[in-house]
């Protein structure tokens, strides 16, 4: 048994979710929360897939055929050969996402990196950015070509590797680890 990213129709995430249960099928679906407004002037805290159009799930190699007969299933990521995503990053995200706010964010590949010394998300490794007077780490899952951003203290990073050169970020977003 082993984790996957499967892609899915726009906005229809929760409803697959819930064909996946109806099914016995392990999966995951992390949420946000958002504040939204609507043309009457309410607002409302909707909860949306942190990874629009994409779930997670835990089968064997013999299983695709089930995940893939779902209504709203287009495939599973990683072409003819489904690509397994390493356990460590969706139990760390399993673990760990609900007791850090955390919202969507662009991919991103230039930056500076950092890990996560402690906590939930202990050992996972993303680009620090700044946002307001708040640090963030964006967390991205190279597979799905998806990142999250995740509110950190400065205590808990350490610098990773080389600092690749920032070159698509403006000077205010680059933040850089003593």
């Amino acid at each position: 048994m082993t984790w996957f990213a499967v892609y899915t129709t726009p906005r229809h995430e929760k409803r697959i979710a819930t064909y996946f249960t109806d099914r016995e099928i392990d999966y995951y679906l992390p949420l946000y929360r958002s504040a939204r407004r609507w043309k009457n002037r309410t607002v409302a805290d909707v909860e949306l897939p942190l990874f629009p159009s994409y779930i997670f799930v835990r089968i064997g190699r013999y299983e695709r055929v089930r995940v893939l007969e779902v209504p709203g299933v287009l495939s599973i990521v990683g072409g003819r050969e489904p690509a397994p995503l390493p356990e460590f990053e969706i139990e760390s995200l399993r673990a760990g996402l609900h007791l850090r706010q955390s919202e969507p964010h662009p991919y991103l590949v230039i930056g500076e990196r950092a890990r996560i010394r402690t906590g939930a998300l202990a050992g996972m490794e993303g680009v620090l950015i700044r946002k307001k007077n708040n640090l963030r780490v964006v967390l991205t899952l190279d597979m799905i070509m998806q990142s999250v951003a995740v509110e950190v203290d400065a205590d808990d990073l350490e610098a990773v590797g080389p600092r690749p050169q920032s070159v698509g970020l403006p000077p205010a977003s680059r933040v850089t680890i003593a």
